[in-house]
């Protein structure tokens, strides 16, 4: 059985240590000036003992607090209680209610700004943080009153999001547009992705590595190939078992052996406005293995590539989570939220 330890920030009564400096010259000498004391929400205490200094340098007075609390009348581990309550599914009112059984009152809207306030600590934290993999998957999530079409970008080195937008992943032009700064700020060099066509002209356009997820290529394939198998003529029916076993071993020179089978098949027989032909179906599906066959081994190479895209389809699992536990984000900056802080704290 697993046991879950959640570690919270201690929150003490009183310090008895000086500060360090002014918060306003930086200074180093300090007169203490007054002692008082402050009630303050929390699951244990109840009220804190603040001390008050005055500079010796600029001649102002400032609080010094004890840890786990600051100007706030809430500690930190209080804040940080809420913003997993939310995380782990329950509503802004919801969590409100099982504080107040813990003897606490904060009102929902605290939480909301809790949560709104968390998001931007770790949007600008990861603003500048170097990223060599990312992981783009596009989705629909219930927002504002209709599924709303979001692309999101994880690290793939560490799995946390690290953007969110408001773009659709058919469109590579709206793609190019909202990926090319995450490139030049993040330093990003490879992308990993499903097989959509959209994802290939953007890394291209951008010139990216791209590793093309193997869950969604092996599953498409082996789609098709079930769907040939019943029609195929039973001649041609060996190439489907070697098409499967390109695909389990990937070889380097894959590609030119799917290209190989291609060249023996016959050329297309039908009219442009007939339907294909399951031989003109099979060589349409050797042509495009072998034109993408680079994309489906470039973790090969490079150890540090995953060759599946897992991380960012769990950060998109939880936003979608969210968006059925609040009947659906009301803002944008829910649902940034949404994937900011509900992936990180729950990994």
């Amino acid at each position: 059985m697993s046991i879950v330890v959640l570690k919270l920030p201690d929150v003490k009564r009183k310090t008895e240590e000086r500060p360090k400096r002014c918060p306003y010259c930086k200074g180093e000498t300090f007169q203490r000036w007054a002692r008082v004391r402050k009630p303050v929400k929390d699951v244990h205490v109840r009220q804190v003992w603040v001390y008050r200094y005055k500079c010796c340098h600029c001649h102002r007075t400032f609080r010094h607090y004890p840890e786990g609390n600051t100007q706030a009348d809430q500690t930190e581990r209080l804040r940080l209680l809420a913003i997993l309550l939310w995380t782990l599914g329950l509503s802004h009112r919801s969590a409100s209610l099982i504080l107040g059984s813990l003897q606490v009152a904060i009102s929902f809207m605290t939480i909301w700004r809790n949560v709104q306030a968390e998001a931007q600590i770790q949007k600008k934290g990861r603003f500048w943080r170097p990223v060599r993999v990312l992981g783009l998957d596009g989705a629909y999530v219930l927002g504002w009153g209709d599924k709303q079409p979001v692309l999101v970008a994880v690290d793939l080195g560490t799995g946390e999001p690290i953007a969110l937008g408001y773009v659709n992943e058919h469109n590579p032009q709206a793609i190019q547009r909202w990926l090319a700064p995450l490139v030049q700020r993040h330093g990003i060099t490879v992308i990993v992705s499903d097989d959509l066509f959209s994802y290939k002209v953007v890394a291209e356009k951008l010139q990216l590595e791209h590793q093309v997820c193997q869950f969604h290529v092996r599953r498409w394939v082996g789609k098709t190939l079930k769907e040939l198998q019943s029609n195929l003529p039973r001649e041609w029916v060996w190439v489907l078992y070697e098409i499967q076993e390109l695909m389990e071993f990937l070889p380097p020179d894959g590609n030119k052996k799917l290209y190989a089978l291609w060249k023996q098949l016959p050329g297309r027989r039908s009219k442009p406005n007939q339907a294909r032909l399951a031989l003109e179906q099979l060589r349409d599906l050797l042509l495009r293995l072998s034109q993408d066959w680079q994309r489906y081994c470039v973790f090969q190479s490079e150890p540090h590539i995953p060759w599946t895209n897992n991380p960012t389809e769990r950060a998109i699992g939880r936003m979608k989570m969210r968006a059925r536990t609040v009947r659906g984000y009301k803002s944008w900056s829910g649902m940034e939220a949404g994937l900011l802080v509900a992936g990180i704290y729950a990994r």
